[in-house]
């Protein structure tokens, strides 16, 4: 089926912009890594991925902020920290296929 098919059908083209639009949210090393924490801990604090992760408390809440502005993270606060979920479980199966794909590996 042709590109230009595809996009005709509005349905078929909305599910394709929701699809681009989450690959280019999560397209980076630590968002990635964020995803991954959050599927084995469903709620972390900012300090806590910072741990897990090595990463800076400034960058990660920045890449945090940013998948939460988008969708794809939730946050609670709790007492004085803030605790960041995956709102879009799915995604967690996207990297899934991703990482079982031998893509020019």
């Amino acid at each position: 089926m042709s590109e230009v098919h595809l996009l005709h059908n509005s349905k078929e083209a909305e599910k394709l912009e929701r699809i681009a639009f989450i690959l280019k949210t999560i397209a980076h090393p630590i968002r990635l890594g964020i995803i991954h924490l959050l599927e084995q801990h469903p709620k972390l604090s900012v300090s806590a991925i910072c741990e897990k992760l090595g990463t800076e408390q400034s960058l990660t809440s920045h890449h945090l902020q940013n998948m939460k502005l988008k969708g794809i993270l939730s946050v609670k606060r709790d007492g004085r920290s803030m605790l960041y979920s995956l709102k879009e479980r799915d995604v967690s199966l996207i990297i899934e296929c991703l990482e079982n794909c031998n893509c020019n590996m």
